[in-house]
């Protein structure tokens, strides 16, 4: 294999969003491309012109973009290459490997209604394939069909599903141009394919039968095969057919939605099917140097959510805090409905350090964020208010006495609410769950000396004045 030879391609329909099937198809279509130093190109199947929308463009686009899977050139829309499929399908009349056919939407219908009584596969019958037209058709709308072979078989040794075998007698004369003289997604497939010198055809195996019928419209033009490579679709996790309730959303709801980075869905996207090792954590850089098609499975992989929920639990972690506060900014306005000044920014970007170990996405982020912002008097969760009893109250009274005057640090406060502790005969622990209530209204929070840094001696000193009384303000 020559390496710069080397192009592959994703060709998605946009008649929906990007779904996460499809993205992981662009994926290993760029890796396979990246690893051998080829091309990774991009083309928009658009000509279903009822179904396609720009809006389903735009969100394709966004998604690759996200995702950081940039094609190389121009993206090719397909609906703009009629003209050049229609010039395909008039050679391979030329050639006698295609033929008009007159049959009418009655006659196709007879013929199936026919064939379904019989219990026989619905096929066309080719009773146009030998047949001389004469003045009698003159006029008549016709469709091109291809003149497929009816002996020996075809056979295709996929790169992932091994050595396939088809009998050509179990192909049928498929259309190529519709009576109305636009061109079949079929047509368009093979004749785009080619001319953009796709070598490598990477995509769903639910896409296998018909990579036998287009390898007929290949030899009929006597064009280059290229190798097919098809991965088998992913499932739930109960191994059912991936649907909504599985995972099965856009690339933007994962985003927008689900909270997840781009790098632990690509992470995840490339383990769901591939392996090599027993690496989980793989940089972009490595999967291109690693990533080749005999690891991927031919068996269905399995979509998890919760898998990749710690898998982006991980890239959180060692994302940068400025990255995070600019993604997690708008999720917490959104939660307040309210902006945030560039203060409250300044200080949900210090509190990042605290906040991102604790959660798998950016909303559990935001949500874990939400104590620093919130106004007084702070809302209190039945949990938190539980804990707030008389004589918790009494013991954060002693608290606000200790810490009022002492340097608002970390470790100074610690010192001091240890010795509040040590007189009552409590643990540490003891004064720090009903003081992480009294000032976050919850009973979860970053390190309680973490918090009260980040909220400052005046904040965390009324918060404390709201639950004590006030007698104590």
């Amino acid at each position: 294999m020559s390496a710069a030879s080397v192009v592959t391609r994703f060709a998605p329909s946009p008649t929906g969003f990007l779904h996460i099937g499809g993205a992981r198809t662009a994926l290993f279509n760029l890796l396979f491309a990246r690893h051998h130093g080829g091309k990774f190109l991009l083309r928009i199947e658009d000509t279903d012109k009822a179904r396609s929308t720009q809006g389903a463009i735009d969100a394709i686009l966004d998604g690759l973009a996200w995702l950081g899977l940039d094609p190389d050139g121009e993206v090719v829309y397909q609906s703009q290459r009629a003209a050049r499929h229609v010039e395909v399908a008039a050679a391979l009349l030329a050639n006698g490997h295609a033929y008009r056919c007159y049959a009418t939407p009655d006659e196709l219908a007879a013929l199936r209604e026919e064939q379904r009584a019989n219990r026989q596969p619905l096929r066309y019958d080719g009773r146009w394939r030998d047949r001389a037209y004469g003045p009698e058709q003159e006029g008549l709308p016709f469709a091109v069909r291809l003149k497929a072979p009816r002996e020996g078989e075809t056979v295709i040794d996929d790169l992932v599903q091994g050595r396939v075998v088809v009998q050509n007698g179990e192909l049928d004369d498929m259309i190529l141009l519709r009576s109305d003289g636009s061109p079949t997604y079929m047509l368009a497939v093979v004749v785009d394919d080619h001319d953009m010198g796709v070598t490598h055809v990477i995509r769903g195996d639910d896409h296998l039968n018909n990579a036998f019928r287009q390898l007929g419209i290949i030899k009929a033009m006597t064009w280059p095969e290229p190798a097919y490579a098809h991965i088998p679709l992913i499932h739930g996790s109960d191994g059912a057919k991936l649907s909504k309730r599985h995972g099965a959303l856009g690339v933007d709801a994962y985003r927008d939605e689900l909270g997840m980075l781009p790098e632990a869905v690509n992470n995840y996207l490339l383990r769901l099917g591939w392996g090599q090792g027993d690496d989980e954590i793989i940089t972009r850089e490595q999967a291109i140097a690693w990533f080749d098609l005999a690891h991927v499975g031919r068996s269905p992989s399995r979509f998890d959510l919760k898998k990749l929920e710690n898998l982006n639990g991980h890239y959180l972690r060692e994302a940068d805090d400025a990255r995070l506060t600019d993604l997690v900014a708008p999720r917490v306005e959104r939660l307040l409905d309210k902006a945030l000044s560039g203060a409250d920014r300044a200080l949900l970007a210090r509190a990042m350090g605290e906040l991102k170990p604790r959660a798998k996405t950016l909303d559990e982020i935001a949500d874990g964020a939400l104590f620093l912002f919130r106004p007084r008097p702070l809302a209190l969760e039945d949990k938190a208010a539980a804990l707030l009893n008389d004589g918790a109250r009494a013991l954060l009274a002693q608290v606000v006495a200790a810490i009022r005057d002492t340097d608002w640090l970390h470790d100074p406060l610690e010192a001091a609410v240890k010795q509040v502790a040590e007189a009552a005969g409590l643990g540490l622990g003891k004064v720090a769950q009903p003081l992480r209530a009294a000032l976050t209204g919850r009973t979860t929070s970053p390190g309680i000396f973490d918090v009260l840094v980040y909220l400052g001696r005046e904040e965390s000193l009324a918060r404390l004045a709201d639950t004590i009384g006030s007698e104590e303000r």
